[in-house]
């Protein structure tokens, strides 16, 4: 072998060191919090394997299903740590670590569609916000997502407001629980895993639990037959974000593979879900056993003027949720959503 052979050999192996060290350092280790059956999971499935096609494999994202190594409501302290390099999850189960969490992750009756919020996230603001919150945690927000508004599950028929008063509801803690005390019912605290079981024993009549077509397929509208739809309550903020040491690595472009991926997720996730979910009412209108009840306008404005006040109240909580009530009001007055 010549010198100039042996230069060029000894350059290939360098630069395949090189990039098999690189390729190790931008794989992302990313907990979602769904479980694998559901199909949200399956939409963040594509979404990761669309990345690496993306990116030529220098991006490698292994998605773990919801508790895979930490519970849903860890994941920001174990990106922090280091434990996992990311998460999709709802913003909302960090309230706990302070309320600005709970507030921008679910104002309960602010949204009427997907593309307020995400208008919001977008454009009014949001994003700005959400990478201002988890700065301190070392966590880097990419870009944000959501589901749908969430459909509401009861076994007895709900036609307004005042079918709410005393009414025994599942509602995760914190602004849920809340925004439907004021309204005169009576919030249980129960996982989302237990729902069925709560609506079947009778220990709840009505939840608070995810878009139409999920409630569908876990037989939640066959045991609580009088369903809400569309939805009144909640929109949930689905972030995803990574440890901002490990997107620190990532060189500009593949920073913004990332950042365009996620808005096309977003895009995806969501109207993924919204044909789910008209494929699920067509079935449920078909079951004699099955009433869809849609408030008015009316009803709906009501809702929303008690949940107003909750939002005011709970953003006292902390500096943070202040900036995240200001931010919020402000995006709502000016284009006409307030």
């Amino acid at each position: 072998m010549n010198n100039l052979q042996s230069t060029l050999l000894s350059g290939v192996i360098l630069s395949l060191i090189s990039t098999s060290a690189l390729a190790s350092d931008f794989v992302f280790k990313i907990q979602s919090s769904d479980p694998s059956g559901d199909k949200n999971f399956k939409v963040q499935q594509e979404w990761a394997e669309r990345v690496e096609k993306m990116s030529n494999g220098r991006i490698d994202i292994k998605l773990l299903p919801v508790g895979s190594v930490v519970k849903h409501t860890e994941t920001l302290g174990a990106i922090k740590m280091g434990i996992i390099d990311g998460h999709i999850t709802a913003t909302s189960y960090f309230s706990g670590q302070d309320p600005a969490f709970g507030l921008i992750g679910n104002m309960v009756g602010a949204w009427s569609e997907t593309t307020q919020l995400l208008q919001y996230m977008n454009y009014g603001g949001g994003n700005e916000l959400m990478t201002e919150l988890y700065a301190p945690y070392g966590v880097k927000f990419v870009g944000a997502s959501t589901t749908g508004v969430e459909s509401f599950v009861s076994k007895i028929p709900l036609n307004g407001v005042d079918d709410l008063k005393g009414l025994k509801l599942r509602a995760p803690e914190g602004l849920v629980q809340l925004v439907f005390a004021a309204a005169g019912a009576s919030p249980v605290n129960l996982p989302g895993s237990e729902v069925f079981t709560g609506l079947s024993k009778g220990v709840i009549d009505a939840a608070d639990y995810t878009v139409f077509s999920t409630n569908q397929k876990n037989g939640l509208n066959d045991i609580a037959t009088h369903p809400v739809q569309p939805g009144f309550h909640s929109l949930p903020l689905i972030d995803i974000s990574v440890s901002q040491k490990k997107w620190d690595k990532l060189p500009m472009d593949l920073q913004e593979i990332f950042t365009v991926s996620v808005r096309d997720l977003s895009y995806d996730m969501t109207t993924q879900l919204k044909i789910a979910d008209q494929a699920a009412i067509k079935i449920a209108e078909a079951n004699p056993n099955i009433t869809i009840h849609d408030w008015s306008a009316e009803e709906r404005k009501k809702f929303r003027s008690i949940a107003q006040g909750q939002w005011k109240k709970y953003s006292e909580r902390s500096k943070n949720a202040q900036k995240v009530y200001k931010s919020v009001t402000t995006f709502l007055a000016e284009n006409g959503l307030l």
